[in-house]
């Protein structure tokens, strides 16, 4: 197994922060703006953007974990789907944010534990990583990196927050 680290702590700073530009370009500011990690290290991303806007546009955004195992279309269980946000997003701007997009199933079942929370004005999605190979038309707005893959490859992302470090590696 090869293991070849793409992108270093540095180059992922980096991206984070050209991320925050583009979203606060493309949405004219960062008012009624909520930001949606799925979990888990989507949260973190979504955590560092939010800092980021912080030290930029001087206003505390939110930043609210979403868990999507019960809205995954690979799982047969039935169970209660609504998964209270704690904040409304009714006729906000939303960024939804992930570290990696590949098939867009994730972001597809995300999409539905939103519309399940409420109605939001418009969604945006950020990734630390796309990774191509997509079954589902579902395409990010702000992306951190392009890293064409192989199918049989993996995409792993390392932050400092659970991993000990930042890193983003192709196995």
């Amino acid at each position: 197994m090869t293991v070849k680290e793409i992108v270093d702590a540095m180059s992922m700073q980096r991206a984070l922060t050209r991320i925050t530009y583009e979203i606060i370009e493309k949405n004219k500011g960062v008012n009624n703006l909520v930001i949606v990690g799925i979990k888990t290290r989507g949260v973190f991303v979504a955590q560092r953007i939010a800092e980021r806007l912080q030290q930029l546009e001087n206003a505390e955004i939110p930043v609210v974990e979403l868990d999507i195992s019960t809205y995954r279309d690979d799982t047969n269980e039935r169970i209660s789907r609504v998964s209270d946000l704690g904040v409304s997003i009714d006729d906000k701007r939303i960024v939804l944010v992930d570290d990696v997009l590949y098939t867009g199933r994730t972001i597809r079942a995300a999409l539905d534990a939103l519309m399940d929370n409420g109605r939001p004005a418009a969604v945006n999605l950020a990734v630390l990583v796309d990774r191509g190979h997509r079954e589902l038309p579902i395409r990010a707005d702000f992306v951190g990196k392009n890293i064409p893959t192989a199918a049989s490859e993996r995409i792993k992302v390392k932050m400092a927050e659970i991993d000990g470090l930042d890193s983003v590696e192709i196995i």
